[in-house]
This record gives C-alpha cells, structure tokens and sequence, in this order.
C-alpha cells in the first residue's frame, strides 16, 4: 500500500528580509530578544505576513497500547493507558490544568487502546486495533493500518483547522511508547540504541538495561536498512505515534504551525519529515525533555527547543507550556515601537 500524498508547500522565503527589518527595527539592541526572534520570523513566514496573528490554540491527545510493553519495557502496566484516558475526560490530567491555563481547545483521540470505551463517551474514537502487537515478535501493524491511521490524523487536524486553529499541539498517552519512539530514531535517524534508551516512566537501572536488550532485539529482528518509512513505521510505531504523523502533515497542509512536545513528538515529526520534508517548516520545538533520546533527537533535527524544564510527562504538556512564548514572539512584532516610532535613537555609542 503506497503513501498517502500530503501536499505541503514551503513558506516564500521572499518575506524574510522584510521580518528581519521589522524585527531589527523594534527599540532594541540588534539580536537582544534571542530566540523569540527566531520564533517570530518563522511564525511571520509560516503565515506569510508581517502581522501574524494566533488564533484557537488546539490540543489534541493521542491514545493508544503497545504489545511490546509485555515485555517490561515500562515501570507502569498497560490497564493506565485507558485510565489516564479516563483521567483525560475528567479534566484531572495536568495537561488539562496547563490547556485551561492557556485556553487550548482539547480533544482526545482513542488511536488504538486496549480497551472498548463507551460509545457516548466524550472522546474521539478512531481505534485502528486494540493495541499493536508485540514488536518483538512481529510488526507492530500492518502498511493498512499505518495508511489508516495516517489518513485519520491528517482529517483530524484539518477539521481543527476548520474551526479556526491556526496553531495545534499533539500530546500522547500509550503505555510503552518511549520504546516506539526511539526505535523510530535508531531506523529513520540512526541514532544509537543504548544512547537513545530512556527510563520513560521512571525505570530503575535494572529496568533500563532490560528496556536496551529488548530495543535491540527488536531492532535485530527488523534488520538493517534502509527501510521506507511506512515499513518502520508498521514495524515499530504506536498506533498513536501514526496517528499524530498524520495530524502534523494535515496541519501544515493547512497552514498551521505545529507545536512539538517531547520526544514522541518529534520521533513522530521526524517520520512526516521522511513524508513530506517541508513539515519541519511548520514546527515549533517547545521543550527539550528529559527522556534519554531527546536532545540526540533534537540535534539530529537541528531544532532549538523553547524550554528546558526537565519534563518526561508527554501528553502534550510541554507543548502546551511552550505557547506563551509564541504570543510572545507575535506580541512583540506586532506590537512594540521601531526607533521611529518611539523617536529613540538606533546608533550605538562609539
């Protein structure tokens, strides 16, 4: 089964030069706000416009179980992943506390738990299977799944787009997913297993080291490369992990800027760059967990992550921490006086 074909336009860079001056013009020192400079050309080039404007920020949670957590690559049980879900609905996450700070829009996605949820209950339901299977043993999913899920995400964030989003954020839930996702770095990065490896949701030495083994059995089992995306994907992902693959291509599709979480979410961006490369235009990097692959990751991906908080929650709360530094960007462009404005001398002393 071929693709999916996303269709994802790189920002005219024909505007930059006009951002810069902009920027450069605001009653500062050249360069004095840093990286919230950075921040506001890309949202600026991204929209395509001198006066950016955000608008509906969006949260979007996706769940799902993994088989190879029955090999003890997680300190926690698979029965939490349907629980926090549970804990999702009821507001009492603390992602639900950061979204309602910040007034994100929040949805969850039930990608793949192992559980039957209640019809009327209210979540998203786009299960592709109850769990994936074991990665040890055999691929995750199949290519059919993968497209599925892929198609879903994408639908999902173009109907957030629709109800006037211009900027979404996608959290995860899925018992054992650390492990999803630094396999995908291993095979779409090539970054090293044993240095990529972290204690997820709190493993102990012993534990880590049996998380390593498993990794790379798994890894040995798959075989080595190259591998086309949609195989390693089938291989090693989430059902989650597609889905949010899919749902950061619809929303560059659609213009919006994607705020990446932790290091799920940027395993999941990088699966869409081998997509569509020009996603990576679209993201913004809010934190830098402290999951072991993470800032390997971010390296790989040349991204300067917003904040260093030392979070290994996942579930979209990075992401969503990160937004205030977004209207910061715009606030600033959009608002602060240029020298001329202010009648404030740009010469710097000799």
């Amino acid at each position: 089964m071929s693709l999916p074909f996303f269709t994802i336009h790189t920002p005219d860079p024909a505007l930059a030069p006009a951002l810069r001056h902009k920027i450069n013009r605001k009653t500062k020192p050249l360069g004095a706000l840093g990286q919230l400079e950075v921040l506001a050309e890309q949202i600026g080039l991204v929209q395509q416009t001198l006066s950016p404007v955000l608008k509906r920020p969006s949260l979007i949670i996706f769940a799902a179980d993994h088989g190879l957590a029955q090999a003890g690559v997680s300190a926690y049980p698979p029965e939490v992943t349907p629980q926090m879900v549970h804990n999702f609905i009821a507001g009492g996450a603390a992602t639900n506390i950061f979204a309602r700070q910040h007034g994100f829009a929040l949805q969850v996605v039930d990608a793949g738990v192992n559980t039957d949820f209640p019809a009327d209950m209210p979540l998203r339901h786009e299960k592709l299977g109850h769990g994936t299977a074991n990665a040890l043993h055999a691929p995750a999913m199949s290519r059919a799944q993968v497209v599925q899920g892929l198609e879903a995400g994408r639908r999902i964030a173009h109907e957030e787009v629709k109800k006037g989003s211009n900027v979404l954020a996608f959290g995860e839930m899925g018992i054992g997913n650390t492990s999803s996702a630094t396999l995908l770095a291993h095979f779409l990065a090539d970054l090293p297993i044993a240095a990529s490896t972290g204690r997820g949701t709190g493993l102990d030495d012993a534990g880590l080291a049996r998380k390593v083994v498993t990794l790379e059995a798994v890894a040995t089992r798959v075989g080595p490369g190259p591998h086309e995306v949609l195989d390693i994907l089938a291989e090693v992902g989430g059902f989650e992990v597609v889905m949010m693959v899919g749902a950061m291509l619809g929303a560059a599709e659609h213009g919006a800027l994607i705020i990446v979480d932790g290091f799920i979410a940027s395993a999941a961006l990088l699966a869409a760059m081998q997509i569509a490369p020009a996603v990576r235009d679209y993201a913004v990097f809010g934190h830098r967990s402290q999951e072991g692959g993470h800032p390997l990751l971010l390296d790989y991906l040349g991204a300067t992550p917003l904040l260093q908080l030392d979070l290994r929650l996942g579930e979209g709360s990075g992401a969503v921490l990160a937004w205030p530094l977004l209207q910061a960007a715009c606030g600033f462009l959009n608002e602060m006086a240029s020298f001329e404005e202010a009648g404030v001398s740009s010469e710097a002393a000799p």
